[in-house]
């Protein structure tokens, strides 16, 4: 049934821009500033697709501050703050979503100036916004936050630790897949440092190392086209691992040995997740309980 209502929508809001969130979003507009200029992004640059909340807004933030970047445009699934007020801003030409994500005082705000926006937002059905095809087609830039990225560009999404669902997967599949170029950032520790994005071996995998261009952290840029497991492990090590894990992932990588295609100690795959159950800290993993 439908109930008529005069009750306002309830929007959400997200956490403001941190010193933390403003570095990994200015990480993201200097690649991407500096993927035009080799001429990998036309001068035209590409419409960009956006995951929710306050790392999307900082990067969207930083990339409408670089005035290296054109103005461009958003093919995405879901619209936020930051979008509307790069829009008004004249950053963002025009964006295509399927729905609002933004708090009540931005909502308002359209509804007042529905002529200003009527020619720069439309929303569509997910059939249409996610399509796979058209996301291919546009040649869509998708950025996406992640939980916990593995040694090999493999992502988890969605779950903590591998059991407590923090939130879906969205459309986040759809466009990383298919996307030009597809992005994902982290902080790269959580918890005061106890817990380390940057992992052997993800505990859920939402998007596998095939679809995982880049991986982006506020200690730098790991670009994984291209490159073979070996050499992803070296790029995500050095330039996303917190300086406080690089060298127990190093020591993991010994121990994995260099003899496979995808080197990996499966008896000490989760060891770090292990670890931070038992004693609540990752720093205290030992491998040498993992070698018989």
């Amino acid at each position: 049934g439908v109930v008529e209502t005069n009750w306002p929508d309830e929007a959400r809001s997200f956490a403001d821009a941190d010193p933390l969130t403003d570095k990994i979003g200015q990480n993201v507009a200097d690649f991407l500033a500096a993927d035009m200029k080799r001429g990998i992004i036309p001068s035209t640059f590409l419409p960009l697709q956006s995951g929710v909340g306050n790392i999307a807004n900082a990067v969207l933030g930083a990339l409408g501050r670089d005035k290296t970047i054109p103005a461009f445009e958003m093919y995405t699934e879901v619209i936020q703050n930051s979008v509307i007020g790069l829009i008004r801003e004249g950053r963002i030409k025009f964006g295509s979503a399927c729905s609002l994500t933004v708090t009540n005082d931005c909502l308002e705000g359209i509804y007042n100036d529905m002529d200003f926006f009527r020619d720069k937002l439309v929303l569509r059905p997910s059939e249409i916004s996610n399509n796979p095809e058209v996301v291919r087609r546009l040649g869509v830039i998708s950025i996406n936050t992640a939980i916990e990225v593995d040694l090999y560009g493999n992502v988890n999404s969605t779950h903590i630790g591998g059991t407590k669902m923090m939130n879906g997967i969205g459309g986040s599949g759809d466009f990383t897949r298919n996307a030009y170029i597809s992005i994902f950032t982290c902080p790269s520790v959580a918890k005061e440092g106890k817990i380390s994005a940057i992992v052997p071996m993800v505990s859920h995998h939402d998007h596998t190392e095939h679809d995982v261009n880049i991986v982006i952290t506020e200690q730098g840029v790991a670009d994984l086209r291209g490159k073979g497991p070996k050499e992803r492990a070296q790029a995500i090590i050095e330039n996303c691992a917190h300086p406080d894990y690089k060298q127990l992932l190093w020591d993991y990588c010994k121990l994995a040995g260099d003899k496979a295609q995808t080197p990996h100690a499966i008896q000490a795959a989760l060891g770090m997740h292990a670890e931070l159950g038992k004693s609540g800290d990752m720093k205290n993993t030992n491998w040498a309980e993992y070698v018989k």
